[in-house]
């Protein structure tokens, strides 16, 4: 009986199926088959098949499966590594072959749900009526983009990158009030002091499901409020801050979009954030993503006092 070897070789042979090596990152990133098939818009069998040939030619089981999912083995990993440089020179290559007015393609922005929902889509068609053949992905939800696994060519969050092969570039800083409802406010106990707020029931946010330790308030208000509604992304928090029954820490960008919404001293109580955009180095060497990236910071620029007070 024979016995496969544990390891990988470092590089493809020319002959080898680059597809097999695309559907093997796939899996890596994902950890799943069905996430796979998903993301490469295919069926989890054809996944299985792929990453089956690859094993069958580099003669190495690349994965561990278990009922959670799928984790690399020791040979996987040292696999990813070569994979992910063949990926990136593949990606420059199409780059340069595009051409610098080419602007043509899918880009995929990861986005806060705030930020990609309020702020990104309603303004996104003024780019691509500008670029018939330019096609936008708005991933908008309360959560972290992995550039390096490529899910997202952009990525707009609350820290600078921890990367060194991202290149970073802050938006702007935007503003948190305390919002009510004008006929919450009208009915309600009157609030002239921060301590008045304990008063109100609040909405916020699911603390241990924080996707960015930017979105935790606790004390940042100098008033130590329990939200009785939580919920993990800031569009749910809107909504139920609508329906008139509470209290809610919320952007000014947003807020502005409802005018029933009506800030509680703001004078006062203040939350300032910043949003930062990320771009994989690979990415930027894209003309089309670099259009993209320029066309946000180019909207940002123009509404900044949108971000800082709602106007």
């Amino acid at each position: 009986m024979t016995t496969r070897k544990a390891t990988a070789r470092a590089t493809p042979r020319a002959q080898d199926n680059w597809d097999d090596y695309r559907y093997f990152l796939a899996v890596a990133r994902s950890g799943t088959l069905s996430a796979a098939a998903e993301q490469l818009g295919t069926e989890h069998t054809t996944v299985a098949r792929h990453i089956h040939a690859l094993e069958g030619v580099l003669n190495a089981r690349l994965f561990h499966k278990s009922h959670v999912g799928y984790a690399l083995t020791a040979a996987g990993e040292r696999l990813l590594t070569t994979a992910e440089a063949i990926e990136s020179a593949l990606l420059a290559s199409k780059a340069a072959a595009a051409g610098e007015q080419d602007i043509a393609g899918t880009v995929r922005i990861g986005a806060p749900d705030g930020f990609g929902s309020m702020f990104l889509a309603p303004r996104i068609h003024l780019l691509t009526e500008q670029h018939p053949r330019l096609e936008i992905e708005i991933f908008a939800a309360a959560r972290l983009f992995s550039l390096t696994r490529r899910e997202a060519d952009i990525a707009i969050g609350l820290a600078g990158a921890d990367h060194l092969r991202v290149a970073s570039r802050r938006l702007t800083d935007y503003r948190m009030f305390v919002y009510g409802t004008k006929s919450y406010l009208k009915r309600a106990a009157r609030i002239r002091t921060k301590t008045d707020l304990l008063q109100h029931p609040f909405i916020g946010y699911v603390e241990e499901h924080l996707f960015s330790p930017e979105l935790s308030f606790a004390g940042t208000i100098g008033v130590d409020y329990n939200a009785r509604v939580r919920s993990t992304n800031l569009l749910t928090q809107v909504h139920a801050t609508l329906a008139g029954h509470g209290l809610c820490i919320l952007p000014a960008y947003v807020a502005a979009a409802f005018p029933t919404l009506e800030a509680v001293l703001p004078d006062e109580v203040e939350v300032t954030r910043t949003f930062h955009m990320h771009v994989h180095e690979d990415h930027w060497k894209a003309a089309h993503v670099r259009a993209v990236a320029a066309f946000i910071a180019e909207q940002v620029d123009a509404h900044v006092s949108l971000f800082l007070d709602g106007a």
